[in-house]
């Protein structure tokens, strides 16, 4: 068995992985606003919790730059004492097994990979929508995590007057004065001027996907992230903007949107 944890700003997840099942989870807030050791206090609470002599090794996914060698921390999002932590070595001692690091978005891309929607596909991109815009690459079935657990972060690229973030994740919905759930309660509702904001919303998704394709030509693409649980809303869109992609490669792309909120986990635990 292992254990898989996701490191949040505001919240710590982790589960207990046995082979292809999630067979326990637990979580807690995470004191972002704390020291370095009151973050670290928190996640070793959780592993304490899913720890038994059957656990071989932890994984965890982390919203920062990472050296996965040493398993050093960096500048991590919205945990400012997190600026360098030796995650890895720390762990390491405290429990007697091996720990493995890795940005959280390659995580979920890695499980992603193994036990969701993109099983079976040696190449694939996969794209979280919440607060901003994560993204993990695999190739030849393997995670490709560049020099720093930072490749392919594509929501960062150009793209208008900002970069793809400011339109494919929570920034569109403030600069409307709404959020993901009201404009999907909207729309439900027959609110027209909603469905208008979740199609724009899908073409610009769709500019995104566009670009994923020009840089990686994958056999998939997976959404996944709490804005895309409104894909119903949006995924029409999505699909009419991808086809304007200028080849024919565009019509065996698959396009899929995650349906397992754990995947995370299942990712950090297969490091």
């Amino acid at each position: 068995m292992k254990i898989g944890l996701d490191l949040g700003g505001t919240n710590i997840v982790a589960g207990l992985v046995d082979g292809q099942t999630l067979i326990r989870k637990v979580k807690t807030a995470c004191p972002a606003k704390g020291s370095q050791e009151d973050v670290i206090e928190a996640i070793a609470s959780l592993i304490a919790q899913l720890m038994d002599s059957n656990v071989e090794s932890i994984g965890i996914g982390v919203p920062s730059v990472v050296d996965t060698k040493k398993g050093i921390v960096y500048n991590v999002a919205n945990i400012p004492s997190w600026v360098e932590v030796h995650l890895k070595d720390i762990l390491e001692e405290r429990f007697g097994i091996p720990v493995k690091v890795n940005n959280d978005s390659n995580c979920y891309t890695l499980g992603e990979s193994r036990f969701g929607k993109g099983k079976g596909f040696g190449d694939m991109v996969c794209v979280t929508l919440g607060t901003g815009v994560g993204s993990g690459i695999i190739i030849g079935g393997n995670l490709y995590e560049g020099r720093n657990a930072g490749a392919g972060e594509v929501g960062c690229l150009s793209y208008l007057d900002k970069d793809y973030e400011s339109y494919c994740s929570t920034p569109f919905f403030v600069s409307h004065n709404t959020s993901g759930a009201e404009l999907s309660a909207k729309a439900e509702a027959g609110d027209s001027d909603a469905i208008r904001l979740w199609n724009e919303f899908g073409g610009h998704l769709g500019e995104l996907a566009k670009a994923i394709l020009f840089a990686y030509d994958p056999e998939a693409i997976v959404f996944g992230g709490g804005i895309a649980a409104g894909y119903p809303h949006f995924e029409a869109a999505l699909r009419e903007r991808i086809l304007t992609f200028p080849f024919e490669t565009v019509k065996d792309v698959k396009i899929f949107f995650s349906e397992d909120g754990d995947m995370a986990l299942y990712g950090a635990s297969s490091l």
